[in-house]
């Protein structure tokens, strides 16, 4: 397993934008599909972004055009840049790493085995 620590979580307005970064240990990072999920309460956790190893990339469609998931294989970070926030997008936000040989999608939660501690995000309306 990696260790995973996210920061950038916080308050904005709506319309607002944040950077979410999340730092990974472990020495084969490139070879993980990391993914951005969120949980508001009461509600399931869902994915929101993820990026895959070989290069490709899933939003959920609730965010796309607005976020924005990159990743430096270099820095063994992973970033979800998050414009145009709404009010829907207050939640607590999860950093998640798949170990490759993981055979459960990368769509559910299921299919990661690694988890930051998750970072608050709050929009105001």
């Amino acid at each position: 397993q990696v260790q995973l620590v996210e920061s950038g979580g916080g308050l904005v307005q709506a319309g607002g934008s944040l950077r979410l970064s999340c730092a990974a240990s472990g020495r084969t990072f490139s070879t993980y599909t990391m993914g951005w999920f969120r949980q508001a309460p009461g509600n399931e956790r869902e994915l929101v972004a993820a990026s895959i190893s070989g290069g490709s990339t899933k939003y959920a469609d609730s965010v796309k055009g607005r976020f924005a998931i990159s990743r430096d294989n270099a820095r063994k970070t992973v970033y979800l840049q998050m414009n145009s926030l709404k009010p829907e997008d207050t939640a607590v936000y999860y950093c998640a790493a798949r170990n490759p040989s993981y055979s459960s999608s990368y769509l559910y939660p299921m299919g990661y085995n690694s988890w930051g501690q998750g970072t608050q995000v709050t929009v105001s309306s």
